[in-house]
């Protein structure tokens, strides 16, 4: 299937009982490449890049622990199915962990609208994330979600620049109250790579 139309139907799922069987050695398989797509910037944001095998993953792990059979089906498929790279883009679930309850509302209080100023730069051009249009991320009285949702739109010609093991390749935030920046390994990069099909 072209990456561009990559979608987890109802026939790519396992039943529940026969999951629950490969379960650990399909986590274990996973682990590599979820390592590689994750990335730490600064001390407390991590974004972990979506691809499809993550989101078939985690589909099987909801139905699994929520066990709610074919009717639970529709509903995981609407919330993952997004998060799936569409060939030009890529596609992050970015959360910010702070253990302690009160640091957390503390920081993420600061944090209004950060969704909007999370970037990728590649080479010269810095590509904003745009949110997943499911719920609005920031509060009227300014804090923010510990967790987002971002699609990284790339044009044809961001591709070839980012499959160019010569080019810097920066993950990064522009917010006032959390201005950080990460490069992405070669590693990384390949493995991102694959989601441009």
């Amino acid at each position: 299937m072209p990456a561009a139309l990559r979608q987890i139907t109802p026939d790519d799922l396992m039943p529940d009982a026969e999951f629950a069987q490969v379960r650990k050695e399909r986590r274990t398989a996973l682990m590599p490449i979820k390592r590689l797509r994750r990335i730490h910037l600064g001390p407390h944001c991590t974004f972990f890049f979506e691809c499809y095998d993550t989101m078939l993953f985690q589909v099987q792990e909801m139905l699994l622990i929520e066990k709610g059979g074919a009717a639970q089906v529709p509903d995981e498929l609407a919330a993952y199915n997004p998060l799936i790279p569409q060939g030009t883009e890529l596609v992050a679930t970015v959360m910010f962990e702070i253990e302690d309850p009160i640091r957390r509302a503390q920081t993420l209080a600061r944090l209004g609208g950060v969704e909007d100023l999370m970037y990728l730069k590649v080479g010269d051009d810095k590509i904003f994330g745009v949110s997943e249009d499911d719920v609005e991320r920031t509060r009227e009285d300014g804090k923010t979600s510990s967790v987002h949702f971002l699609h990284f739109g790339l044009r044809p010609e961001n591709v070839a620049v980012f499959r160019d093991p010569a080019t810097t390749v920066i993950v990064g935030c522009d917010h006032e109250a959390y201005a950080h920046m990460a490069v992405l390994s070669p590693s990384t990069r390949a493995e991102l790579a694959r989601d441009f099909g």
